[in-house]
């Protein structure tokens, strides 16, 4: 808890984000300047659960999309705004000492190759600025777009700010219902790359809740307890998403329970326990396949975003990667839990700075941008 806010208040930002599974509202509260940045507060809170189906059923094509769309960006936004409020109070924070709220949104649809490409993320701003009282900065994806790119991953120019170091090559890894890469050459004058490598959570979780009746595999433990399936996994990984060249970026658009469908006939002749054990394993191979694809020699492996609790998946990272080492963000400072929310608090200090947020490297863009549109209090 922030002990002296008062001397901090200028530098003060909170990240909002609610990531592809949509289990939570992950909030962080942060310091930063030009030369720093630390974490003075956490906090997740769980997603009413209508409100969390009407958000996932909006996330494939249905009846009366518009008003449900309507309706579900307003109530997210409200669901946000109270939960900063709450936050705000538990840290002993007065609202006038944050200087802004940086606010990814729930995507719903991403369609970065679509004519003309768009990405949609509800939370309306002006309601989540209203409620607060406090400026929001939101709708990060769509200037990168505008320019001609992807509009995602965006969280690698924070990977860089925070995690780069000059005397070892890195690569983050952040696991959330899908996976992306950033990659951090030690020389500082090679460039920062990353690109979304597919499902992380996803198909687990999907697998897990049809199979099992549970959100999500704790630990890992069904995978575990089954086998790999040396003909299924190969079947999966014929996706040509895993073959397409960066800049790339992916969402339930393209993972999700169709796509496991489409493969039924070679999965039910599995076990159940099989098949999660062999998406555990697309997961794993396609995130380290990419990194060990790169430049970077030998790299040490941080891991971030609810992937990073599962045991069973970090273990096969850890052992696909060897020599490489693998361990959490957590050991570097940023609870790996919270790095995308502190992500998009460090990129409204950038709006509000009047500096870019985007790798063009990354994305696709035609050049740097300043992200995110800026709703004043």
């Amino acid at each position: 808890m922030p002990g002296n806010a008062s001397a901090l208040q200028s530098d003060l930002y909170i990240g909002l984000i609610s990531g592809t599974s949509m289990d939570g509202l992950d909030m962080a509260l942060v310091s930063v300047g030009p030369a720093r940045f630390e974490v003075l507060g956490t906090r997740v809170v769980a997603l009413d659960t209508d409100l969390r189906v009407s958000m996932l059923e909006l996330c494939q094509s249905g009846q009366d999309e518009l008003h449900r769309l309507a309706q579900a960006d307003t109530r997210f936004a409200e669901f946000c705004g109270n939960a900063v409020l709450d936050a705000i109070s538990g840290w002993g924070v007065d609202t006038r000492a944050v200087n802004a709220i940086g606010s990814h949104g729930q995507t719903v649809r991403h369609a970065p190759s679509a004519q003309p490409a768009y990405s949609v993320q509800l939370g309306n701003p002006s309601v989540l600025a209203e409620r607060t009282g406090i400026t929001t900065v939101a709708d990060f994806r769509a200037r990168d777009i505008a320019a001609g790119g992807e509009g995602a991953p965006l969280v690698p120019a924070f990977h860089a700010s925070v995690f780069r170091d000059s005397a070892t090559d890195r690569a983050v890894v952040n696991i959330g219902g899908m996976a992306n890469v950033t990659l951090l050459p030690a020389d500082f004058n090679a460039p920062v790359t990353g690109f979304d490598t597919g499902p992380g959570n996803v198909l687990m979780d999907l697998w897990c809740q049809a199979e099992r009746g549970s959100p999500y595999d704790e630990d890992g433990a069904f995978a575990r307890s089954g086998n790999l399936s040396h003909d299924l996994l190969p079947t999966l990984a014929t996706e040509p998403f895993f073959r397409r060249q960066p800049p790339k970026s992916t969402g339930r658009e393209l993972f999700n329970r169709e796509w496991l469908r489409a493969r039924a006939p070679a999965i039910s002749e599995l076990p159940p326990e099989d098949v999660a054990n062999t998406l555990t394993e697309l997961t794993a191979t396609t995130i380290i396949e990419a990194i060990l694809s790169s430049d970077l020699e030998d790299p040490e492996i941080l891991v971030c975003g609810g992937g990073h609790r599962n045991a069973f998946l970090m273990e096969r990272l850890a052992q696909l990667a060897s020599p490489s080492t693998v361990a959490s963000t957590t050991a570097k400072g940023i609870d790996a839990d919270f790095v995308e929310a502190c992500a998009f608090a460090w990129l409204a200090w950038r709006a509000l700075s009047h500096e870019p947020g985007n790798l063009p490297a990354v994305t696709g863009a035609t050049g740097p941008r300043i992200l995110g549109g800026i709703y004043l209090a």
